[in-house]
């Protein structure tokens, strides 16, 4: 009884990072410079628009749907290509 174990809730906050983000394509962690607008992933290549809810913690906004169109329909193309 003398070794007290954590709750499920105190180990769940202990992997919580503030200030990361997860790609929405990739899942990769990635780590906006303060006050960044837009985001690039560095594995995907897809870029994501930020807003910060305070100076310390962004969110996803939303895609940048032009740039991420044009990944998109070339990855397309290149599966495409690659079934002939």
């Amino acid at each position: 009884m003398s070794e007290q174990k954590e709750t499920t809730m105190e180990q769940t906050a202990k992997g919580r990072t503030i200030g990361a983000l997860r790609c929405m394509n990739c899942y990769e962690r990635m780590v906006p410079p303060p006050g960044a607008k837009i985001l690039k992933c560095p594995k995907c290549q897809y870029e994501w628009r930020i807003w910060w809810i305070n100076p310390e913690f962004p969110r996803i906004r939303g895609p940048v749907w032009d740039v991420n169109r044009q990944l998109t329909d070339k990855i397309m193309k290149e599966q495409q290509g690659g079934k002939k």
